[in-house]
């Protein structure tokens, strides 16, 4: 009798351990399938993280807002309102510290400083974030190429020549590949 609720008791454990990978697995693959893409201009950093690998650290030109609010704080979560340029890059529409009844997409970020000592008359205080999807994780052999690859594309003359492709869907976002003049870079660097 004992060793049936063991046993019972294993299956239960296994079958939550599958569960939640597979959840997880499955919330991503829904908002790169169901969710809006957007290419959200970048600059690289090449650090390595030994339990994850090798990837690029990237910051976006998508990274501040205006705001005449003083009450932001460091660590304060946000909503970025995005939207697309006339040519097709992701832009800033608003930020917020609650959702808004507007259609545009968002994203969660986190405040990563605010300064209520610079006050602009024309556009108010400068509120830096951090978007979410800041690491694109490549094989190991590939990684180095792909830093330098991506270093002497941003410093080319033409405009726009290095993006991620993220898919938002609900504040939730999926950094889907990260391209060199509208080639994956893996590809790229081969």
């Amino acid at each position: 009798m004992k060793t049936i609720h063991v046993f019972i008791i294993f299956i239960v454990l296994a079958i939550i351990q599958l569960f939640i990978p597979a959840q997880m697995i499955f919330n991503q693959e829904s908002i790169l399938n169901n969710g809006t893409a957007y290419k959200f201009k970048t600059q690289p950093i090449d650090p390595t993280d030994p339990f994850r690998g090798k990837f690029i650290t990237l910051s976006y030109d998508v990274n501040s807002a205006s705001t005449k609010d003083k009450s932001w704080q460091r660590y304060d979560d946000v909503y970025v309102y995005i939207k697309t340029d006339s040519l097709g890059f992701a832009e800033l529409d608003t930020v917020s510290k609650q959702k808004l009844e507007i259609t545009n997409d968002y994203v969660f970020a986190t405040v990563s400083r605010f300064n209520d000592k610079n006050w602009n008359i024309e556009s108010g205080y400068r509120l830096y974030f951090n978007l979410p999807f800041d690491r694109f994780y490549m094989e190991e052999s590939k990684a180095y190429d792909a830093e330098l690859a991506y270093r002497k594309a941003q410093s080319d003359s033409i405009p726009n020549n290095t993006y991620a492709l993220v898919y938002v869907k609900d504040g939730e976002a999926v950094l889907d590949n990260v391209f060199i003049n509208d080639v994956p870079i893996a590809q790229y660097v081969e």
